[in-house]
């Protein structure tokens, strides 16, 4: 399928020319998103110019008609969250693979909305007089740091010819060109790096004459959550500081760990993290804890803040009382993930007095005393927060909110080739 356009591309002088050819695919979502390969139909559209001369470095445009993908009935995607690179294949007269990139800019992407994708750019060096074919190759869709990878099925035809002349400056045959072993760009999730700080194993207990704020230890909570895509199991760090107000304590949950950066623009009211703190020693029952959304929009590149969860926990027991991380749910862009520790341990223990309508054998509140302390972080589960008690940051806060957000985001659109699938 063959057509052209009077588009002006490149340093070359001559006419440009734009074709289109539509070629079977298959993508493979990231492994982490539990989602089978899926077959669909890329058009893409290729743009260069006509003509031009040895030594002449020329612009390539990959145009998507058409991705082989669609917004599944998840979540809605935001503008600007979506980032295609790829490769296209020069051949004949001279042999090259052009790495094409395009920028992350697309409007919001409604549940069910078909996928739109920025045009891809790339640059040749011509060495060799004569024509010089260009055909699209694999390309990768970047979402929230994950990669969704197509690559053709089928020969793929040649989408745009350059007539390459000899001139001034001409490359002799066999000289070698670094565009030659150029590879596609790839996008990869940001690696958190992970917090140094150290502890004891064990949680702190009240120091008595009077306390009233008690810094809980950081523990290392290992994670299994339950995400609308799939299961995913990962660690974070974990620290609960109480502040004693009479008979009760309010409470104060912190995820420790890495500073990480938006990939991609984060709507306002769109975040909201919650807790059940659990009660152990001389109290029973559970503590709710959560933060407020985030405020604002986060831009792409910005850290994603988080605000720390709180709560209030009334005893119902005298005696020396625990406090654990439990449950934790984040709500995020409409979808809801569960995360349920794997292996307790007690951040803060407390020298409790019961309280009328105190928590003991059934849902509470938690207070907490003792001496400071951290365990080993772990990276994976929202390595998130900051030390200075500012609020967490991270994005995907917890079970990779970066896969919940972008390895479920395509569903793909099958060609005349093969049968419809969405998962």
């Amino acid at each position: 399928m063959l057509g052209g356009a009077g588009v002006l591309l490149g340093v070359a002088a001559a006419p440009a020319q734009a074709a289109e050819v539509s070629y079977a695919t298959d993508c493979v979502p990231p492994p982490a998103a539990g989602l089978p390969t899926v077959k669909g139909t890329t058009k893409v559209e290729v743009t260069a110019p006509a003509t031009a001369k040895v030594g002449d470095e020329v612009e390539v445009v990959w145009k998507f008609t058409q991705a082989a993908s669609k917004n599944p009935d998840l979540i809605d995607l935001p503008a600007n969250s979506v980032q295609p690179s790829g490769t296209l294949k020069a051949a004949g007269a001279q042999a090259a693979s052009i790495a094409m990139q395009g920028p992350r800019e697309n409007p919001a992407i409604p549940k069910g909305g078909a996928m739109v994708l920025s045009d891809m750019k790339g640059k040749l060096k011509l060495t060799t007089a004569g024509e010089v074919t260009l055909t699209p190759d694999a390309y990768a869709i970047n979402v929230f740091s994950t990669d969704t990878k197509c690559a053709p099925t089928e020969t793929v035809k040649p989408a745009a010819t350059i007539k390459v002349t000899a001139g001034e400056g001409t490359t002799p045959p066999g000289t070698p060109d670094p565009t030659e072993t150029t590879s596609p760009p790839t996008s990869g999730e940001p690696t958190p790096t992970e917090s140094e700080t150290g502890g004891s194993d064990t949680g702190g207990t009240t120091g008595g004459g009077g306390e009233t704020d008690f810094t809980g230890k950081e523990v290392k909570i290992p994670y299994a959550c339950k995400t609308p895509i799939g299961d995913k199991n990962a660690t974070s760090p974990v620290q609960i500081n109480a502040k004693k107000d009479g008979g009760s304590y309010d409470l104060t949950v912190k995820f420790k760990g890495s500073v990480m950066d938006s990939p991609a623009d984060i709507p306002a009211d769109s975040v909201k993290p919650s807790m059940e703190v659990v009660l152990g020693g001389a109290d029973k029952g559970t503590v709710h804890v959560e933060g407020p959304t985030n405020p604002e929009a986060i831009k792409s590149g910005d850290p994603m803040v988080i605000s720390d969860m709180t709560g209030t926990y009334k005893p119902g027991a005298d005696g020396e009382s625990t406090l654990s991380p439990g449950v934790l749910t984040v709500n995020a862009l409409g979808t809801t993930t569960t995360c349920t520790p794997e292996k307790s341990e007690v951040s803060l223990t407390l020298d409790t007095s019961a309280q009328p309508g105190g928590a003991a054998g059934g849902s509470g509140s938690a207070g907490g005393a003792g001496t400071s302390g951290s365990g080993d972080s772990g990276g994976g589960l929202a390595d998130t927060g900051a030390d200075d008690g500012g609020g967490l940051r991270a994005l995907g806060f917890v079970a990779g909110t970066a896969i919940l957000l972008g390895g479920a985001v395509f569903t793909f659109m099958p060609g005349r080739r093969a049968s419809r699938r969405v998962p």
